[in-house]
């Protein structure tokens, strides 16, 4: 009955899949219809219900649908201006004009006039701050509107120092592959076959909500999928948002004090240990930088989750899977007493086959075989 559906609607408000009209499905309401297939319904307005136009108004182009525009909708609904704005899929000319706001169609970008489409033969606009790699309509809307949005989901002003370190990293870690990605870039200078193929990144799987070939199709049916990948592409955005700001970023101060106290560790200062677990990586290329650390760190020092101490290799770059300095060669796929015996240190754990990590029973355990590892190939 129509009032179930209202209170699936009111539901499907709160996370952002639904707004303004009302929602039932085409032809008939069938009560305890699964949410999935609610969401493919037809869209037909009640006349039991009130309606609330929206002021502001998205446009978008209709048809198949990238990862790039759901996630700038999405961005975009995340401004007061635009929190209620309905979303307009069409590449009628004379409708897209009507809007407020057009994203990845029109071909043209202009901030002044609020339109942000990339696919001009001349479109050669990047982020900056170093990247280079052209935007996507994503990458658009964030680079003009990302700090307030990122100021609004922090808790903080757009003119405070941390909001533009979280809205750098937030683009580098997460958008930036968005607008790759929308734009045909490779993520490796060869000419050979990659080793191995992903197809799990936010791109890809928001490719995979379009109707497959062998289901009904329509361009109501179109316009849910789009809400769903609008959905899933917010969802990701708004965690890697809050990840940066609220737990990345309060473990800097962390590596900086172990950091400051490597010479502690070893005279060579290339092992640091940190006062408890947090997340180091990042923040190790960054601070080594900025507190002219040399020569380069190789060993992290932290306790785990069961007491015991683990010895981690830095990376030679954010990213790589190869070692500045990997654990000795001869201790590698080794456990307990044969691990022992190598290095000449009860308590051993184990060493990754991989040489990138290691485990003792007690901090001086691990710190030994750090300084061992030092000089051990």
């Amino acid at each position: 009955n129509c009032f179930t559906h209202i209170c699936m609607l009111r539901m499907l408000r709160s996370t952002g899949l639904v707004r303004g009209a009302v929602l039932l499905p085409y032809k008939v309401c069938k009560q305890n219809r699964p949410l999935n297939n609610f969401l493919k319904c037809r869209p037909i307005r009640c006349s039991m219900t009130p309606q609330k136009r929206s002021h502001k108004t998205i446009g978008t182009h209709d048809g198949a649908f990238h990862c790039d525009e759901a996630l700038a909708c999405f961005m975009l609904r995340q401004l007061p201006e635009y929190a209620d704005a309905e979303i307009v899929r069409t590449r009628d000319a004379a409708k897209l004009s009507d809007t407020d706001i057009v994203v990845d169609v029109g071909g043209v970008y202009d901030p002044d006039a609020k339109r942000f489409d990339h696919h001009q033969r001349e479109f050669d606009t990047v982020f900056g701050h170093g990247h280079t790699i052209k935007l996507s309509s994503a990458g658009l809307i964030y680079k003009h509107y990302g700090m307030e949005i990122v100021a609004k989901q922090i808790g903080l002003t757009v003119d405070d120092p941390v909001t533009m370190k979280i809205y750098l990293k937030v683009y580098k870690s997460f958008v930036e592959a968005i607008d790759g990605i929308d734009n045909g870039v490779d993520q490796w200078e060869s000419t050979g076959p990659p080793k191995y193929t992903s197809s799990t990144n936010l791109s890809a799987r928001v490719g995979k909500l379009h109707p497959h070939w062998n289901e009904e199709d329509s361009p109501a049916i179109r316009d849910a999928c789009f809400q769903k990948a609008m959905a899933l592409t917010g969802a990701e955005f708004l965690d890697c948002v809050h990840y940066y700001g609220k737990v990345w970023l309060p473990a800097r101060q962390y590596v900086v004090e172990a950091i400051n106290g490597r010479h502690t560790i070893h005279p060579s200062g290339e092992i640091f240990k940190l006062p408890r677990y947090c997340p180091w990586k990042d923040h190790v290329y960054d601070l080594e930088g900025e507190m002219k650390v040399d020569p380069p760190l190789k060993y992290c020092l932290y306790e785990d989750e069961k007491g015991n101490w683990r010895i981690q290799c830095v990376s030679a770059s954010a990213g790589s899977f190869e070692n500045r300095r990997s654990l000795p060669a001869a201790w590698r796929g080794v456990r307990d007493a044969e691990l022992d015996e190598l290095t000449g240190l009860p308590g051993g754990i184990f060493v990754h086959a991989g040489g990138f990590i290691g485990g003792h029973k007690t901090l001086e355990g691990a710190t030994q075989m750090a300084i061992k590892a030092l000089t051990l190939d």
